[in-house]
């Protein structure tokens, strides 16, 4: 089987809102309703793309300031059906290798709450690295939660790309 990165279209959504809603998710991931994945596929500021193995959607991963004049992106949100087999680090690599090699983006962040080791785990994988606690900047669930910022830099990935 070969993987594959593909731009998501509408007619992804359910596999998306799906993924999202997956029984665990919602104390980590996050999720939007139908008309606000609609608006965010609209608006030209997010890319969704969906990570295929073979024929089969294992994930998706949705990006924030596409090809933005700032030069700075965002992994707003990153979820697979399977977590703990090596996909989200699979689906990460490949998004961040679109972001640097389809924009001019600089920066590329992600954010995740300070007690999620396993996602913090794959993140560094890919070349991301730990900057900071932002106090009180997620609205998640109702409340305001930390979040660990974590970046990873053109020049950082340009040099993992020639070693």
């Amino acid at each position: 089987m070969t993987f594959q990165l593909v731009r998501a279209t509408e007619n992804d959504l359910p596999f998306i809102m799906a993924t999202e809603r997956r029984e665990g998710y919602d104390a980590l991931v996050g999720r939007w309703d139908e008309p606000r994945h609609r608006e965010a596929f609209a608006d030209g500021a997010h890319a969704y793309f969906v990570g295929i193995d073979g024929s089969v959607p294992i994930g998706f991963v949705i990006l924030r300031g596409w090809a933005s004049a700032e030069r700075v992106t965002l992994v707003k949100r990153i979820a697979v059906i399977a977590p703990g087999q090596g996909q989200g680090r699979m689906l990460l690599a490949a998004a961040v290798d679109r972001v640097f090699v389809e924009t001019d983006a600089y920066r590329l962040s992600i954010g995740l709450f300070p007690d999620n080791h396993r996602a913090r785990r794959a993140y560094e994988a890919v070349g991301f690295k730990a900057e900071g606690i932002a106090r009180g900047s997620a609205f998640f669930n109702g409340i305001h939660r930390d979040e660990l910022v974590m970046a990873q830099l053109r020049p950082e990935w340009e040099h993992r790309q020639s070693g």
